[in-house]
């Protein structure tokens, strides 16, 4: 496996390298994920189905998607972050160390490698799977998790509260 100059390498399949908020130093970043630690309703959906369309969902799997109230419950489980979804339709857990790439099966069924990191106060998951790439850009804002998804252009927001 290449590795690219001014990477660790922390096992054959992952490794991270530097980004900007590396400045900060993984305890400051993994701190920085406290924030964040909680659970979470979703209490406000905008355009996600355009978002999912976007993405190739089907027909089906959106109608599902637009009527489902998810609970987030994010943690830490040492230097893990872990980001559980639970649904009436579908529970998913995802636990990874920040920067560390991960594979993940997405609810609509696309294999990808997924990413945690933290750019600056945000808390950032980013998908790639064929040369294709989507990011959740969640955010604080007067108390609620502000989710804004991105693909190609489309973008939606979801708000949560916590629970």
């Amino acid at each position: 496996m290449g590795v690219r100059a001014g990477c660790r390498v922390y096992t054959a399949q992952s490794r991270t390298c530097p980004t900007p908020t590396d400045r900060l130093g993984p305890t400051t970043s993994a701190a920085m994920v406290d924030a964040f630690c909680a659970t979470w309703k979703l209490v406000d959906s905008q355009n996600f189905d355009e978002y999912m369309k976007a993405l190739g969902v089907g027909f089906a799997t959106r109608q599902v998607g637009n009527v489902t109230k998810p609970t987030v419950v994010i943690s830490k489980d040492g230097d893990k972050v872990v980001v559980k979804t639970l649904s009436t339709f579908k529970n998913t857990e995802l636990s990874a160390k920040l920067g560390e790439e991960f594979d993940e099966t997405t609810v609509d069924d696309r294999h990808v490698k997924s990413t945690f990191t933290m750019e600056g106060d945000k808390f950032v998951q980013t998908q790639k799977w064929d040369g294709k790439e989507t990011k959740f850009v969640r955010e604080l804002k007067d108390g609620k998790m502000v989710m804004t998804l991105t693909f190609e252009g489309v973008q939606a927001v979801r708000t949560y509260e916590k629970a």
